[in-house]
């Protein structure tokens, strides 16, 4: 008994007949026909009453139906487990992630990922969150690590939250502490403090704007336009001050003086975004719970 004759079978089962059931599994009608005989005299029964116009099953066609059934379900199942294993040997995954995510909470993670699934190849792209909510929507990305709230909410994505995280004060030791030696800095301390700002649609640059404007003053910017790496480095220069994650602030090595937010400070809401209507990949999926389960 062949596989492929099982598959024959049940095709003129559902059907009721050979010219569909041949056209159905993409085979020429003679060699369907052929198979199903052959299978008849393997099994020494015949399986279709044949009546011109009219296919039926015998007895002995309703007793092996169920089974084939299984049988073909059975090798589906298979199948998709081997594909799924294969995908964790090798293929890719797209994320997409604003550059303090990248600096901050992605490097152990990738890590771990990486010595799990060597095969697997990881493609980041950094973005502020409305970029990468795009590239998600049109495809271009598996995952993407947001900023919440969205900047515009979109029905067609799901979103997980990952964390809340607090941000801090980046000065240089050799500058004045700003807000002067207190533990804690007010976001009003920062009215007078030249500001290290990040460009143009960076999520922590509306968020600084916006707590400045809440406290009744426009922030001074002594340079502006940079990425994370670039405004560490113009902080530990002296140039003046930013607000940054604090995981990002432990990460960035000496050469910084990080001091808290004075209660109620300020945090931000990192979220694991998909898209709802696509399943991700298996690979996708697997970094998903790891990174939901850092």
């Amino acid at each position: 008994m062949q596989f492929q004759q099982l598959q024959y079978f049940v095709a003129v089962a559902e059907t009721r007949h050979f010219t569909r059931a041949a056209d159905l599994v993409h085979v020429a009608q003679p060699s369907l026909s052929q198979q199903i005989k052959a299978l008849e005299r393997e099994l020494g029964a015949d399986l279709f009453l044949r009546a011109r116009g009219n296919i039926t099953l015998t007895d002995a066609g309703e007793a092996l139906l169920p089974l084939a059934r299984r049988i073909l379900a059975d090798a589906d199942t298979a199948r998709h487990e081997v594909q799924e294993l294969v995908q964790l040997r090798q293929g890719r995954v797209r994320l997409g992630a604003t550059p303090s995510v990248c600096t901050g909470l992605l490097p152990d993670v990738l890590r771990a990922f990486h010595d799990r699934y060597p095969g697997i190849q990881l493609l980041i792209e950094e973005g502020g969150s409305h970029d990468l909510v795009r590239e998600l929507a049109r495809g271009a990305l598996d995952l993407a690590l947001v900023v919440l709230p969205l900047p515009t909410p979109s029905p067609a994505l799901t979103t997980v939250e990952l964390l809340r995280e607090d941000l801090v004060v980046v000065s240089s030791p050799e500058a004045p502490h700003p807000g002067g030696n207190r533990r804690t800095v007010r976001i009003a301390d920062l009215e007078g403090e030249r500001l290290v700002m990040f460009r143009h649609g960076y999520d922590l640059r509306e968020l600084t704007v916006a707590a400045c404007r809440a406290e009744g003053f426009e922030p001074d910017f002594a340079v502006e336009g940079g990425e994370m790496d670039a405004v560490l480095g113009f902080v530990r220069a002296g140039l003046g001050v930013a607000v940054v994650p604090r995981m990002v602030a432990a990460r960035s090595g000496r050469g910084l003086r990080v001091t808290p937010l004075a209660r109620p400070g300020l945090h931000r809401t990192i979220a694991l975004a998909h898209r709802s209507d696509v399943a991700p990949p298996r690979a996708a999926r697997e970094l998903q719970r790891m990174l939901l389960e850092r």
